[in-house]
Order: structure tokens, then sequence, then C-alpha cells
């Protein structure tokens, strides 16, 4: 009878398996259709989508022609939608924007595929995102622009994306059941968007307290995210107990090791934060709560991030403490899901790295069991920090590229150097070395950089020689000689520098006597620049998305920078207390921040309106949207702490209605300075422009009458480059004659 019993459940199962193997096939397939129809209908019906089989391991796709479709195979939805972006990208010159309102520009006629062709993984995990995005670009998304961002992901490659929506609705769950009240949960938190530098453990409380709403609505957020990014092959990281806690749970058990983790940035003591000892009994209470209250509301991939010390001190550096911290934290997560694996961003070894020296680092590394801890090399393309720490002591790594801290809208990005960098860390890496990656701190517009590295990840990348025709043709739309010149200026000898925190054109920056603002140098030739965008103003009258961008990203970095050569003359004839020189230099600066005003508001997403208009629409009544709309301009402009300017941005309308009257009254102290016989009062001016600068983020006191610009970026660029003819030409011949009088000293 047993193996009657036991004959039956084989049969079964023969049928079983086919049967499951059918429907993950399916459902793969579904998914990539799914996806190409959001995309555009028209685009659907000429593609399909055909499961891949494979003996290996590597994710595959292949593309090619028949019956006039164009087939699409991959081992997963992920790898057919890779499949779909390179038809996209190669056949149609078209690139998907990442925001939900820019339709996907198709050709007239969609061609067909002549030569079949494959690609593989080169490696199997590609990693997307970074705490900070979350407050610099994310914090009012709602699911319609979280839906075409995770299909550009997948258009990508990405697989691995950190996914943080929703995860103080777990905490909230977490604190009151340990006995803290509404009130004091919802003060612990920050404002929205702010909530990054509460998760990385920087502070308790900015502009909060977060609103009862606010939580409800992210975590149905979170669970639209996590569905569709699995639906299309991704294992989003969803984040664990890093040992950040609220100051009222030291009152509420007061034999727990809670100790302060020190100042950040500037903010005062009452913003600081505090750390439970992972050796405690209660740390591994919280972890308990934590994790299955996370795992009942959002479920799990078994991929936790947790990321100790980031630019805080830890209560120790010795190296035993170190390892017994991480072995205690595993420990936590491992007593929760058998599966848990453990992500660490690796900033804190570039930012601290005098603190954690090579033998503190292993031995925090090495707390871990082998394989359990990948590590996420943060900011490679300058610093590789596996080249610091020796592969990371055996622990799977990321190479990732950032490429953009603050969301600073700005042209750079060692876009080439990087991926020189990363096709050596591919070859002298290691086995451990797992992924690729990209830790953005904001997204701005220009995707460029960002699917330059992704397109990494695969086989038969592009050369170097063949990237700014390829870019060229599919940010035009057709094959623009004037496109291809541009970008060959724009990879090959613009974009040469990695990105800086603080980084801002001179119009950007606060003002400052005698200096141009945080880091607003140049780093190259603006002579370049200035041929780059004549040229893409040069292209026929017809323009994609990504050729509007192009024309504002370099055109607004040009007039920001002719911008800081003006305000150097100025200060020179303040200081020679010549008035009429000062007034020809202010009346070029100030043309020129209506003018960059002007050409940002040609693309949508380069203006403040759109952002407050986010915002606000979150809000359900006028309180939640004024409460919204304040943390929207704060994080731009004055931040908090020592961090003012830190997210600047040169966006339409803040350019006319926050930096031109800093820059007015600028002007107008310089002026009154000279005309009383005095010096430049600094002090008193910077404590006025802080007053206003405060003042505008409240919602109510501001009052913008707009501006009826002209909608037509080639004629906007080309009447700008005209206007500023003479003036480009005695900025670049000043430029030169410093740089030739710097190289021969």
């Amino acid at each position: 009878m047993k193996r009657i019993h036991v004959l039956i459940l084989l049969l079964m199962a023969m049928m079983i398996t086919p049967l499951a193997a059918h429907a993950g096939k399916n459902a793969d397939v579904q998914q990539a259709q799914a996806l190409a129809q959001r995309l555009s209908p028209r685009l659907a019906s000429k593609v399909e989508f055909r499961k891949l089989m494979l003996n290996g391991t590597k994710d595959a796709f292949g593309i090619e022609g028949k019956n006039g479709k164009v087939v699409i195979t991959g081992n997963n939805a992920n790898s057919m939608a890779v499949g779909l972006n390179y038809y996209l990208k190669n056949y149609c010159l078209c690139t998907v924007s990442w925001y939900a309102d820019v339709p996907v520009e198709l050709p007239a006629v969609l061609p067909d595929v002549t030569t079949p062709f494959t690609s593989t993984a080169r490696v199997p995990q590609r990693f997307f995102l970074n705490y900070c995005t979350y407050g610099y670009s994310m914090p009012f998304w709602q699911w319609k622009d979280w839906e075409r961002f995770i299909d550009w992901m997948a258009l990508n490659g990405i697989n691995m994306p950190l996914a943080i929506t929703g995860q103080e609705s777990v905490w909230y769950n977490v604190w009151t059941r340990l006995g803290m009240t509404d009130e004091q949960v919802r003060s612990y938190f920050t404002g929205p968007v702010y909530l990054p530098w509460h998760r990385m453990s920087n502070i308790d409380g900015w502009c909060g307290p977060l609103p009862k709403q606010w939580l409800d609505g992210q975590t149905a957020l979170q669970k639209q995210i996590l569905a569709r990014e699995r639906a299309l092959g991704m294992r989003p990281v969803l984040p664990a107990f890093a040992g950040h806690v609220p100051r009222e749970l030291k009152a509420l058990y007061p034999n727990a090791d809670i100790k302060h983790l020190g100042e950040w940035d500037g903010f005062a003591d009452q913003y600081r934060t505090f750390f439970l000892n992972s050796e405690d009994p209660l740390y591994a209470k919280i972890q308990k709560m934590f994790l299955e209250e996370q795992t009942r509301l959002f479920g799990t991939d078994h991929i936790y991030g947790v990321d100790l010390f980031n630019e805080v001190a830890p209560p120790s550096l010795e190296p035993d403490y170190l390892n017994q911290v991480s072995r205690h934290i595993y420990e936590s997560l491992k007593a929760v899901d058998k599966k848990a694996q453990w992500l660490q961003m690796g900033w804190f070894l570039y930012y601290q790295r005098k603190d954690f020296t090579p033998e503190r680092t292993r031995a925090m590394l090495t707390g871990v069991p082998q394989g359990k801890m990948t590590m996420l090399d943060y900011f490679a393309e300058r610093t590789e920090v596996w080249r610091m720490h020796d592969k990371f002591y055996g622990q799977p790594y990321i190479w990732c590229y950032l490429g953009n801290f603050g969301g600073n809208t700005v042209l750079h990005g060692n876009v080439k150097q990087a991926g020189e960098r990363l096709e050596k860390a591919l070859k002298e890496g290691g086995d451990n070395l797992v992924g690729i990656g990209s830790t953005l701190e904001g997204l701005d517009v220009q995707q460029f950089p960002f699917e330059y590295i992704f397109d990494k990840a695969w086989t038969t990348p592009l050369a170097d020689t063949q990237v700014p025709a390829e870019v060229a043709y599919r940010h035009a739309g057709y094959h623009s000689p004037q496109a291809r010149q541009a970008w060959d200026l724009l990879y090959n000898r613009v974009l040469t520098f990695p990105a800086s925190t603080f980084y801002g054109t001179p119009a950007t920056t606060n003002p400052v006597l005698g200096k141009l603002g945080h880091r607003s140098a140049m780093r190259y030739d603006p002579a370049l620049l200035a041929d780059a965008w004549r040229l893409l103003a040069a292209q026929d009258s017809v323009v994609t998305d990504a050729m509007r961008i192009d024309l504002v990203w370099t055109g607004r970095q040009l007039l920001g920078d002719l911008f800081g050569y003006e305000k150097t003359l100025f200060d020179k004839a303040l200081a020679a207390r010549d008035t009429v020189a000062m007034h020809e230099c202010s009346n070029e600066m100030l043309s020129l921040l209506g003018d960059i005003d002007c050409l940002n508001d040609q693309e949508p997403h380069c203006t403040l309106e759109a952002w407050v208009k986010q915002a606000r629409a979150l809000g359900t009544n006028k309180a939640t949207s004024d409460y919204y709309e304040m943390n929207a301009r704060r994080i731009i402009t004055t931040w908090g702490g020592d961090l003012n300017g830190y997210a600047c941005r040169g966006w339409s309308g803040l350019m006319r209605d926050y930096y031109l009257p800093c820059w007015q009254a600028y002007i107008d102290e310089g002026m009154q300075a000279v005309r009383d016989g005095r010096p430049f009062d600094e002090k008193g001016f910077k404590q006025r422009i802080e007053r206003f600068q405060l003042a505008w983020c409240e919602p109510g006191t501001h009052h913008d009458t707009g501006m009826d610009y002209p909608h037509d970026v080639l004629a906007v660029s080309r009447m700008l480059i005209n206007k500023y003819k003479s003036e480009l030409s005695a900025f670049i011949q000043s430029h030169a004659a410093t740089t030739s009088s710097k190289s021969s000293k």
C-alpha cells in the first residue's frame, strides 16, 4: 500500500512540475508584455516575448526578427525588459524617460530586427538607489511616478532596488507596542523629505512630527511598489533594525545599553540620535518585532539594508567591539529569517576613512559569515574602497557609481573614466565582485550616466569610441551630426570630474563677498561647453524630450558659469569703488538669472512649480499640504544644520523667486557700502539673507506671479547664445588666460 502511495506522489510530481514551470514561464512573458503595453500599445503590438530556458545561472536575453515581429527572449521578465530596451535604444533611437508624464517617443514606423543579437549578464546583481534619493527626488511620488520608474529600472536590468518606502508604519507599530505614545513616535520621525537621514541614524525630529496620514499612504504605496518590482524579477532590499532608537526608550527601559551617537552636521542636541548596543537583549527583541511586522505588511526577499555608523561616530572603534556588533546584528537577523543576508552601504569607509582603518574594517566585516554580508562600494568613480580594504576581506561587493549629490542640477560626473574603472574592476576585483550599481543621491533630469553604467552589466557594451554617437542619435531621435559632435565634446572632454557635495553653479550658491560659493569652480574648458551648446542648438526643429534636457542641461551650466565671471568682475569693481562698472556687471548678473530661469522653464521637471505641486498634492487638507510644501522648500534651500545650499537646484521659479532676491540684496549692499564710504557689511548681510531664506520656506509668505515664457527650447537656446555672444567670448578668453598663467608657473 505504501508503494502505491509513493508511486501516486511521484506521478503527481511529474505532472505538477511542468505545469508550474509553464505558469512561471507565462508569468514572465505576461509581465514583459504588460511593461511594453504601458510604454506604448503600438510597441506592444510589434514585440513578442518568449521565455528562454537556460542551463546556466546567468541572466540572458536575445532579440531577432520573425514574420514582421520583434521576438525578444529572456530567462525572466527582467532580462526580457533589457532586451526590449535594447530594441528601443538601438533600433528605434529612443530613450525611455524615468518620469511618468513623458511619453515614449517612437519612430513613425517601428523597425524590424535584421540581425539576431544575444547578451548575457556579466554580474548577477544590479543595485540601484540611495537612501538620499528618497528625500531629494522621491518623497512626494505617487503610484503613477513609481510605476514608470520601476519600468525604467527593469529596462535597465536593475534587479536589486533599495525599497524603503513605508517603513515608518512598521516602526510606528513597534515603538507603540514598546510603550511610546502616538505623539512621541510621530515626533521622533522627521519631516518626509528628511526621513532618509532619520533612517540612517543621523537626525531625529527635524521638521516633524510626521502626520499619521503620511504613514498610512506610504504603507499602501509600498505594497504596490514591491508587488511590481517582484513581478519584474527584482529582489527589493528592505530595511532591518540597525540599533537606532528613540530617546524616550531610555526612560521606558532604563537598564538598556543606549548611547548617544554624537553631533551630525551642526544639528542641535535635541535632534541627535541614540544607539542601542547590539549585545543588549532588547536589541534582538526589537529586531524580531520589526522584521516580523515588516514581513506581515510587505513580505520579504531575505536581503536587508543594515547601515551602521553612517557619518556618526560609533560608541567604540576597538576592533573587538566592531566585530561583536556586526556578529550580534547578523545573529539577530538570522534568528528571525534563516535566509537573511545583510546589505551594507560602504559610504562610511570613504567618508570616515581616517577612523575605519583596515584592522577595524576587517574586524567589522568578518564578524559576519562569509557570503552573508554584501558591501556597496558607494562612490567608486571617485575612490574604490575595495582596493583600500583587500576586496572587502572576502565578502561579496557591488561596484557603484554615485554620480549626483543632493540632486544638484549641474553638469558633472566622470562618466568615461568611471566606465574605464569599472572595466578594470571586473577584471581585477575578484570572484566576490558580484554586482554593478548606482547610488545617486538625486535624479536631476540627465539619465545618460546611469544608463551607461548599467549597460556595462551586460556583454558587448559599447566601446568608448562608439558611446558619443550612440547617445547623440538616441537623444536626437535621428542621426544628427551636430548632436554627435556635441556629445563627443561632452563625453570625452567636459564630463571629466566626479560629483562633489555642495556643487552648484555660482548662480545657485549663497552670495559671499569675494568668493563664488561652495564648489562652483569649473574643471573643464568653458569654450568646449559653449561649442557643445551651440552644436546642440544647431539641430533640426524637431526636439525629443532627451534632447530638450541636453539643451537645458548644457545651457544652464554655461550661463551659470558666466554668472560667476560677471560676479567676479562686480567684486573687483566693488573693491575699486567703481559704481559705473558695478552697475554694468550687476545688470548682466540679474539678466543672466532671469534667462537661466527661462531656459529651465523649457523642461517641466526643472521647475519649482512641479516640485511644490507634487508636494501639495499629497495633503488631504490645507494644513497637511502646507506642511509638505514647507518640507519641499526647505530641503532644496536652507536644509538645516550646516547644510544650507547642499541640495541647490537651478530650477525655474527658484532662480527667479529665491536666488535673484538674494543676489539683488548682495548688489544693493555693495552699492550702499560704496555710497556710504564703508566696508561691505558681511555679517549683517548674511543675517538678512538667512532671514529671507527661512521666510521663503514658509507657505503663505511666497507670492510667485509666474512668467509667460516662450516654450521652444531651440529658439530660446539660440536666442541666449546670440544674446551673450560677446560676454561668453570675454569669459572664455579670461579663462584661457588664467589657465595659461597657472600652467606656466
